[in-house]
């Protein structure tokens, strides 16, 4: 039994091993299905009883998107058309911002993707000074519901204000530029405005970037550009997917094994519980004398429990 355990103990530890590993790659995420699993976290965070104008963080986030920020606040809509909201992390919302369809309450759900920025919303030729930070409104009527549908936010007399606290340090003589993305794939350029601020009129996706200088040649010298090799570049991307399907397979028998090492286990165990079962009836049955019938021996019984009655020996 003791080198049964220990099976069981090394079965376990190799599953332990093994999905943190597949849980470390890299999720293979679009932009909207990573907005939806945010979303998802982000409703956890409300509880049994959310109450109205409190931003609530949320604590459910998965261990292959750690450094990602969401936070959520819920609203009714005419407090979100008359009031707006001074403060929503970085977002500012003024007084005359309406949603579209019209709900009853709306949830806002704030994103901060951290060093996740430029691996979800990447931008050749420019660096981000700033996170990606992102604003969109679900229906919040039904906050257990699955499959929440968006609304669409729009401001109509004044913008909504992005406004980032630190920025990195960019290259000189370059100006920065606040950059949009919406919730359809496309992006906008725009002037910072002063404190570091940006300003829309939808819900989307924000961050402040500057675009990237190339080191320049040394003089007198004739930058040449390099011949791209298709060769090269196709036995690279061969040689790429071969290590996958390798390492897929790999991965598959692995998990074959280890399933048939805990099948073969779970046999073991229960013959074992059923020779322990014997052998406890076995010595908690009735011990008969030994007797010896010529050269051989045999249990023999002193009595038996009822004694027999004759016929004719019954008395009415």
């Amino acid at each position: 039994m003791r080198v049964e355990k220990t099976n069981l103990l090394v079965i376990i530890g190799f599953f332990l091993i093994w999905v943190p590993l597949f849980n470390a790659q890299l999720p293979g995420l679009s932009t909207r299905s990573l907005d939806a699993l945010l979303q998802d976290n982000a409703f956890m965070a409300f509880g049994a009883h959310p109450k109205t104008g409190i931003p609530y963080e949320s604590h459910h986030i998965p261990r292959n998107l750690t450094g990602i920020q969401v936070s959520a606040l819920r609203l009714r809509s005419g407090s979100l058309r008359t009031r707006g909201v001074h403060s929503f992390k970085e977002f500012q919302i003024p007084v005359g911002v309406v949603e579209q369809p019209y709900v009853e309450r709306l949830a806002l759900v704030y994103h901060n993707l951290g060093n996740w920025s430029n691996s979800f919303y990447p931008l050749p030729g420019f660096s981000y000074l700033a996170p990606v930070l992102g604003l969109i409104a679900y229906n919040a009527s039904d906050l257990s519901a699955s499959n929440v549908p968006e609304l669409s936010l729009r401001a109509s007399d004044k913008p909504i204000l992005v406004k980032f606290p630190d920025l990195k340090l960019g290259p000189d003589g370059v100006s920065p530029k606040c950059v949009y993305f919406d919730l359809h794939g496309s992006l906008q350029f725009d002037n910072v405005l002063p404190g570091n601020v940006c300003s829309a009129i939808q819900q989307g996706h924000f961050s402040i970037v500057v675009e990237s200088i190339a080191p320049s040649p040394a003089p007198g010298v004739e930058v040449v550009p390099p011949i791209a090799d298709k060769t090269a570049k196709n036995g690279g991307k061969d040689q790429s997917k071969v290590w996958r399907v390798f390492g897929s397979l790999l991965g598959g028998f692995i998990l074959l094994g280890l399933l048939g090492l805990l099948a073969v286990w779970l046999r073991r165990f229960k013959h074992g519980k059923k020779v322990q079962q014997m052998e406890w009836v076995a010595d908690r049955g009735e011990t008969l004398q030994i007797t010896t019938l010529g050269n051989a021996k045999a249990p023999l019984a002193m009595g038996t429990r009822t004694r027999p009655v004759l016929e004719n020996e019954y008395v009415p």
